[in-house]
């Protein structure tokens, strides 16, 4: 069975050994790279299962790596975990508006962190069974389509980021029941996942930015959480 391959993208040569070793003998592959522009080109001729990205690295950052990533629609739907040294929640809730699908600290356990890759390769890969087929969606003029991850305003293709994207299909599937932030955050992330009440704020903001006129089927239910308008 080929193994998962990982890419680690960080310009500190220790934190690289460190990560590529932990990753290696819990049974992933992994390739190592230093810059932004060497992170875009590699995740584009390797296609890894997962990329783990540090922000502050020469030339492009990691947030603008990130920012590609997501936007490029041959890399969109590749996880992407920020390892960091930057841990204010600022920090933490611009890396998950671009499409993060988890955000490290450093310094970190390197067991906590396979646990967290472990965490994320799975959700993402059961992402589908967890939530129903590939059945397309359609509420009047919006259409969510969750095998082609694409999302559509009658002709107009919207585009979401991973994270908004599983936001407007766990609340979309089930019209009318109000789902509060952490059960937002399990549908989409896991339970295992830890983030602050604000981030999924920001991700609904955005959401329904995006959305235009249907952002106003996103409902808040003060003290609670959100619904997706009947």
């Amino acid at each position: 069975m080929a193994r998962e391959h990982i890419l680690v993208v960080d310009d500190e040569k220790n934190i690289l050994e460190l990560v590529e070793y932990n990753l290696d003998k819990s049974g992933y592959q992994v390739s190592c790279v230093m810059t932004g522009e060497e992170a875009l080109r590699a995740t584009i001729t390797q296609m890894p299962k997962l990329v783990l990205l540090d922000l502050m690295l020469p030339g492009i950052d990691g947030l603008d790596v990130c920012r590609t990533l997501k936007r490029d629609p041959r890399t969109a739907a590749i996880p992407v975990i920020i390892l960091s040294a930057k841990g204010e929640e600022a920090d933490v809730v611009t890396g998950l508006e671009l499409g993060a699908d988890d955000y490290i600290t450093k310094p970190f356990s390197p067991r906590v962190l396979v646990a967290r890759v472990r965490a994320v390769l799975r959700k993402h890969g059961a992402t589908t069974a967890e939530t129903g087929d590939d059945a397309v969606q359609r509420r009047g003029a919006l259409v969510i389509d969750p095998g082609r991850r694409l999302v559509m305003v009658g002709t107009t293709p919207v585009d979401l980021t991973f994270t908004e994207f599983g936001i407007l299909q766990a609340l979309a599937r089930r019209p009318g029941w109000v789902l509060t932030r952490n059960q937002i955050i399990d549908a989409v992330r896991g339970g295992d996942y830890s983030v602050t009440e604000r981030a999924v704020d920001v991700q609904i903001v955005s959401l329904r930015r995006k959305l235009g006129d249907y952002g106003d089927h996103i409902d808040t239910v003060r003290g609670v959480g959100y619904r997706f308008r009947e």
